[in-house]
């Protein structure tokens, strides 16, 4: 099996890293339902720093993924209609926007806050937005909706990657199998 992909298949890496990013994607909208829901207190901080690390490695996939796919192109869907090829390639593009805007936005709103944004509890990385209550608010509403048209996103993602396997065209299982 190839680690690149090739024009039929799905190399090793792009395939470690999609599902990769599933798991942690979907782990990560859990986890953010979860707190988004909680009073922030000692006894639950960790979970807000875990999410918050969590969205950087995410935000580091998402920007090693996309250098891959610049260097090692997906195969294109083939034996589809223009207009399913057109909507597949608006919806990852809109996935890769939402999996860059969601880690930015809740950074900007936690730079907002004025509180040092911890990665591991170990690394403070730099605040990206002066401090302003009105700043963080409107950050964290936009970070909840980005969330919210991801879960959306991905939903119909999985959707459509079930009804094209139905169809016989394979990517699904070159996706599990690079075959």
């Amino acid at each position: 099996m190839a680690w690149r992909n090739t024009d039929t298949s799905f190399g090793r890496v792009s395939r470690a890293l999609h599902w990769g990013m599933a798991l942690l994607l979907i782990g990560q909208l859990a986890l953010g339902v979860r707190i988004a829901g909680m009073q922030p207190g000692l006894a639950n901080l960790w979970l807000y720093g875990l999410h918050k690390t969590v969205g950087f490695a995410a935000l580091a996939l998402v920007l090693v993924r996309i250098i891959w796919h610049l260097v090692s192109k997906p195969p294109a869907p083939k034996g589809i209609p223009g207009w399913e090829r057109t909507l597949a390639k608006l919806g990852h593009l809109a996935l890769y926007a939402l999996m860059l805007a969601i880690p930015l936005t809740g950074w900007v709103a936690s730079s907002a806050s004025g509180l040092e944004v911890m990665i591991a509890d170990r690394w403070t990385l730099p605040p990206i937005a002066p401090v302003s209550e009105l700043l963080e608010a409107r950050a964290f509403a936009a970070h909840g909706v980005l969330a919210k048209l991801l879960m959306a996103l991905v939903s119909l993602h999985i959707l459509a990657a079930l009804k094209r396997e139905m169809d016989g065209d394979g990517t699904l299982t070159r996706m599990l199998r690079g075959q």
